[in-house]
Order: C-alpha cells, then sequence, then structure tokens
C-alpha cells in the first residue's frame, strides 16, 4: 500500500514538472500571442464598449414620473467565435431565433458574408428586456439543476455549444403616461438627444457621461483592465401638477369630441390651448393642447391621418410626413401667434391707468362705432350702443368703442410702451424650446388718430402666443409683477439631492400695485350676471376673467378664434386658466362661450383640488347659455361613448345674448406683417 501511494505521489510529481516546462515552453515561444489574444477578447467584450450613462428621470411637482430610462440591452454576435467551429453555428442560430425571435436569415447572412463572417462586434437587436437576457442565459447555462434535470443529454451538448452571443447594456427612454403631457415633456430621438420640450431644453442637464471599461498591457507586458464609470444625468422636477394636467386635457378631449362632426367639419375645433398658471410665482401647472400624442411612439400618424394619406406622404418623400410630425409636435401655447382679441383690453386699460392718461372716475360714451376718415370700425353691439360706461362697464362689456377713445388718449409712443413692458413682441423666456415672439406695428404705423392704434387697443392688428397673454394678465391682476413663466422647479443628481432649486424671477413691474387692484376689480365685473363672463362662473367662488373673440383673416371666411382668461379669488389670485379655441366646429364661430365653457370646468375641479375654499354664497343659478352647451356635449360623449357609428349631426350654436357674440369689425390685420389692416371703407 505503502509503495502504491509513493507511486503515484512520484507521477504526481513528474506531471506538475512536465505541466512546467510546457508553460514555460509556450510563454517563451508563444507568450506574447496568447497576450495579445486574451487582451483581444478583452477588449471586444469589454473595452471598445462604452458603458452608458442613465439619463435622468422628469417628474412632476409631486414626484410622479413623467419620463425614465429602463436599462434594456444590445444582443451581440460574435461571428469570428462562432466560426471557429462547425458544431457552434446551428446550435446558435437556433437559440437566437427560438429564445429572442430574431431572424434567422439575418444571422446567417452576418455568419456567412465576407465582410462580417470575422467581426467580433454585429448588433442584432436592440432594446431587449431583462426578461429576455435571463431566458437566453438560462437556455445556455446546462449546469443548473433544472438543466440537468430537464434536457436530454442531446440538449446539454446542443445547448452547451451556444457560442459568440454576448448581451451590451444601454438604457431606453420610457414614458409610462404615454401622451399625457406629451408637448410639455417632448421626447428622445434615437440615444439621447432632444429637442422637444422639458426634454429638450433641458437635455444637457438630463444627461450624464457614458463610462468605459478597456484593456491594455502593463509595464511587465501583463494584461490588466481599467473600468471608468459612467456619471448618470440629473433628474428634473416639474411645476406641472399630474392631477390639474389630467382635468386639462379631459375637457379638451370631451370638447372636442362633444363639437365633432358639426357644420365645418370632423374636429372639434381648428386647435384648442389650455394653460393654468400660480400667478404669484409664474409656475406654470398645466399646458395641454387637442392633439396629444403618444410619447412612446411619437411618430405614429395614424391617429391624424388616414392609412391612404400616411402611404401618399411616404410615397413622394418630399419632407411632408415630417411636416406632418412637426404640425404634431409643435407646442400650440407657446409656439403659435394669433391676434388676442378682447382678452387683452384689461392690459390696455391697466396702461391707460398706470400712464395717468385716465382716472378711475372716468366716463367714457359708446355709440357703437367711431370714424376714422370712411372707415367705420364698430363696437361688438353695433348697431346697437352702450352709452355712458366707467372704465369697469368698457371690460364688464367688452366695449370696442370705449377702448378705442382710450388708445388714442395714450397715443402710439405709450401704447406701444406698455405693450413691451408686458412683454408682447419678446420671449418671455419660459424653459421650453420653440418659443415664438408674435409681431406688433410699429411706432409709425400706430400714429395717432390711425385704424392700427384703434384695433390695437382691443387686441386685434398685432400678435401674440398664450403663454405672452397668461404671463401679462399674471403680472396685471398680481400687484403688478412680472414673473418669467416655468415649468421646471427643481434639478436634482442621482440620489435625489436638489443641486439647484429654481427660485421664482421677478423681471419687472408692469402697473403699480393700485392698477392692479382696479384691474383685479374690473375684471371681477366681467363675471357678473351681467358680464360678457357670466356663463363661466362657478358657484360659490369669487374671480375675475376676461372674454375674447377675434375674427381670423381673411375676414370674409368669417372664422374666429375665441378665448378666455380668468382667476380666483378675486382679490387674492391663486390660479389662472387661459383657454383657446381656434375655429369652433359650429355654424357661428364667434362666441366666447365655447372656451367658456373649458374655464368653467376645469375650474370646478382643480379649486377644491388647490384647496381654494368657496368665499361666495352658492346660489344653485345656472346660466342658461352654459347649461344648453353642457348638455349638447355631454349628450355628443355619451353617444359616441355608445357606438362607434359616426354622428353627423349639425353642433348647433348656443342661444344668443348681448355678450361679444358678433363681432363684424373689419379692420384687424392677419397678425403677419405690420402692413395696413384690412379695412373695407365705409364699413
Amino acid at each position: 500500500m505503502r509503495m502504491k501511494l509513493v507511486w503515484l505521489f512520484g507521477i504526481v510529481v513528474l506531471a506538475f514538472v512536465g505541466l512546467g516546462i510546457r508553460i514555460t515552453v509556450i510563454n517563451a515561444s508563444q507568450g506574447k500571442q496568447y497576450s495579445k489574444q486574451v487582451l483581444s477578447q478583452s477588449q471586444q467584450k469589454y473595452d471598445s464598449r462604452v458603458i452608458p450613462f442613465k439619463r435622468g428621470d422628469i417628474t412632476d411637482r409631486n414626484g410622479v414620473v413623467l419620463a425614465t430610462s429602463e436599462k434594456v440591452y444590445k444582443v451581440i454576435l460574435d461571428c469570428k467565435v462562432v466560426n471557429t467551429k462547425e458544431e457552434y453555428v446551428e446550435p446558435t442560430i437556433k437559440a437566437l431565433v427560438d429564445v429572442l425571435g430574431l431572424d434567422e436569415e439575418t444571422i446567417r447572412e452576418k455568419l456567412e458574408d465576407e465582410t462580417t463572417k470575422s467581426s467580433q462586434y454585429q448588433i442584432l437587436q436592440s432594446n431587449v428586456s431583462i426578461n429576455q437576457k435571463k431566458a437566453f442565459e438560462d437556455y445556455t447555462d446546462v449546469s443548473s439543476d433544472e438543466a440537468k434535470e430537464t434536457l436530454t443529454k442531446e440538449e446539454i451538448a446542443e445547448h452547451s455549444n451556444v457560442k459568440g452571443v454576448w448581451f451590451e447594456e444601454d438604457y431606453r427612454r420610457v414614458y409610462p403616461l404615454n401622451s399625457t403631457a406629451s408637448h410639455l415633456v417632448g421626447f428622445t430621438y434615437t440615444g439621447n438627444t432632444a429637442d422637444w420640450g422639458i426634454e429638450g431644453y433641458y437635455s444637457s442637464t438630463l444627461n450624464g457621461v457614458n463610462g468605459r471599461q478597456f484593456g491594455y498591457y502593463n509595464s511587465d507586458d501583463d494584461v490588466e483592465q481599467t473600468i471608468i464609470d459612467p456619471v448618470n444625468g440629473n433628474s428634473v422636477q416639474s411645476t406641472i401638477d399630474l392631477n390639474i394636467q389630467q382635468v386639462v386635457e379631459k375637457y379638451i378631449d370631451k370638447f372636442m369630441t362633444g363639437m365633432a362632426n358639426g357644420p365645418r367639419g370632423e374636429q372639434g375645433a381648428a386647435n384648442v390651448g389650455v394653460v393654468v398658471a400660480n400667478p404669484k410665482n409664474g409656475e406654470i401647472l398645466a399646458m395641454a393642447t387637442d392633439n396629444p400624442y403618444d410619447l412612446n411612439d411619437p411618430r405614429d400618424l395614424t391617429p391624424y391621418y388616414s392609412d391612404e394619406e400616411i402611404q401618399e406622404m411616404k410615397d413622394n418623400d418630399d419632407g411632408t410626413m415630417l411636416e406632418a410630425l412637426y404640425g404634431i409636435w409643435q407646442n400650440y401655447c407657446i409656439s403659435d401667434a394669433f391676434e388676442p382679441g378682447s382678452t387683452v383690453k384689461p392690459l390696455t386699460i391697466g396702461a391707460a391707468l398706470d400712464a395717468d392718461v385716465v382716472q378711475p372716475t372716468d366716463t367714457f360714451v359708446c355709440d357703437g362705432y367711431q370714424k376714422f376718415g370712411d372707415t367705420m370700425i364698430r363696437c361688438s353691439i353695433y348697431p346697437r350702443a352702450h352709452g355712458t360706461e366707467t372704465l369697469s362697464d368698457l371690460i364688464k362689456h367688452s366695449c370696442n368703442d370705449g377702448l378705442m377713445q382710450i388708445g388714442a388718449l395714450l397715443g402710439p409712443e405709450e401704447f406701444l410702451k406698455y405693450q413691451k413692458i408686458f412683454n408682447f413682441g419678446s420671449t418671455t423666456g419660459i424653459d421650453l424650446p420653440g418659443e415664438a415672439t408674435g409681431i406688433l406695428h410699429s411706432e409709425e404705423n400706430l400714429s395717432s388718430g390711425s385704424t392700427e392704434l384703434a384695433s390695437a387697443s382691443f387686441g386685434q392688428g398685432y400678435t401674440c402666443t398664450m403663454i405672452q397673454e397668461i404671463a401679462a394678465i399674471c403680472s396685471a391682476i398680481n400687484g403688478g409683477y412680472y414673473y418669467q413663466p416655468h415649468v421646471v422647479s427643481k434639478i436634482m443628481n442621482e440620489d435625489g439631492d436638489v443641486i439647484k432649486d429654481i427660485q421664482p424671477v421677478v423681471t419687472k413691474q408692469t402697473v403699480s400695485s393700485d392698477v392692479s387692484a382696479l384691474i383685479r376689480q374690473y375684471m371681477g365685473a366681467v363675471m357678473e350676471s351681467d358680464g360678457t363672463g357670466a356663463a363661466a362662473k362657478v358657484d360659490g367662488y369669487s374671480m375675475g376673467g376676461k372674454t375674447g373673440t377675434a375674427q381670423k383673416y381673411p375676414r370674409e371666411d368669417k372664422k374666429y378664434l375665441v378665448s378666455f382668461i380668468g382667476f380666483a379669488p378675486l382679490d387674492d389670485p391663486q390660479v389662472v386658466v387661459y383657454v383657446v379655441v381656434d375655429e369652433p366646429n359650429a355654424e357661428s364661430q364667434a362666441d366666447s362661450l365655447y372656451a367658456q365653457y373649458l374655464y368653467k370646468g376645469i375650474m370646478t375641479e382643480i379649486l377644491p383640488y388647490l384647496n381654494i375654499f368657496q368665499d361666495e354664497e352658492v346660489t344653485d343659478k345656472p346660466n342658461a347659455k352654459m347649461s344648453y352647451l353642457e348638455d349638447l356635449i355631454n349628450q355628443k360623449v355619451e353617444s359616441t361613448g355608445q357606438s362607434d357609428s359616426t354622428d353627423d349631426t349639425a353642433t348647433a350654436a348656443p342661444p344668443e345674448d348681448d355678450s361679444e357674440t358678433t363681432l363684424n369689425n373689419k379692420q384687424e390685420s392677419d397678425g403677419i406683417t405690420d402692413e395696413e389692416a384690412a379695412i373695407q371703407s365705409g364699413n
């Protein structure tokens, strides 16, 4: 027994001696070759591969995630390894096809093509989930107990021959709420680039720095590896309140459905925009339009165009499809300029009071029109007249005649000065890409006694954006302070620590606090039972507002953009809502009731949510016009929900009253140039 152990020990020693000699010979003769081969494989799998950073999240003000990045993988095929042995080819192809669902023809082409068969890096698939990756790894793991119990010897041999496949980490941008707040959030293109919404404006903040993992020879000719970890991007917390955003989008969708298939086509309106803001700090609480798109599939045109139209765009290849996509991605609330109409009347009167050209006790006589040579510019109720009116009455009844007189008292220089003080003609500086400026008349065009000055006094003949209008009105009612509107409040690192707290920025004072108090009072009169905004009043709440009706160019088409801007409570504004309805689908478009419908519905829900309590007696007295429109829309929405059939019945106009239902003025410019307004003499 002892002799056997001695012989066994001797054999083991001789084996180790022989192995040592063999290793020494190989290292001396081929050591560098093998080191380079190991390094090459290491670099192939690690060194030349970037370790991607994780792009930061976008959340609402309460931390609800609006955009995030989830880890995914790229499937990499090392053709050189697979082709080293014939028995590797078929098992590897089979595994990729059966487990990951990849295309067999594509894999074979990469393995056989002269340009790729020796490649060690061919991307077969991107955006592979962690579950798919794990399924593939389980398939190739023949050492597990489960594999030993369930697989035959032949299957174990086959799975063992799956070679040359590995997974490279990557991230995919996802939007958990799909189309919610789409124009505010924006989306990323391939990779981490973005041009739209918060994604675009804060792209460099959200992006981090990629890491790397690579190998190299040290001074002793040994292979080493170094890892530089990625730096993940920062996250941004927006000022958006998801609950308010969803309320806004709900009412827009309800309006578009209720007004669809009317006398002017299928769409409920050409455009609808709503902005909700906090007048005390410039925070945007919600912003939405009528054409939200799926952020997870932003190039999907099927909700907006027929299959035939989409195919025609593809066939033409003339940029029509890209133009259509830009039209969907563009944020109407900041990028489209239009003639605002009567919603700017409080600003004109505020300017006149601040410039001391009118006094709170002044009165004006409305006889229904003003004449400029042979040209007549009518008030909204012509051939009737408002008679003698105070400043409050001018706002309450939306009197064009009185506003033209105030514009004349201001004169071209002062009028243009206050337009610029209220930031018309310039960007507001909101932290979103694509903001337009609108176009103002020059001082020469606004000469004293001109139709341009007269029409500009009540919001015609120049253009602005929704964000310009709401920012200006906020300053007029909050004590005179112009806050730069913004949609992001905090920037945080990947650990959740706040690295930048974005404070409200006051850029100027537009009017005095005394004038601001008067403007609130005048706008409050609009909501009284005989005011133009009575239909928008939310019972039990004090509030102020202003209607707007602007005839679009060309005038002969008789198309209108109607709007409403309002706030609550009256004496201490906490929230402002601005609604624009461009070309409502109704026989008679010239009624701001369509915008008031949206305002009232939104305010009814968000005021209690914001803990703004009722400060007036509840009257339970419905407004006839609003009740009519609400019933009409509700019936249409209900019928649409019950059936997929198209309702071809015409949408009726609401009952008429005296509140700014007709605007026959023809002096408004098209808002594109500063040329002379289109005026028909004698009208």
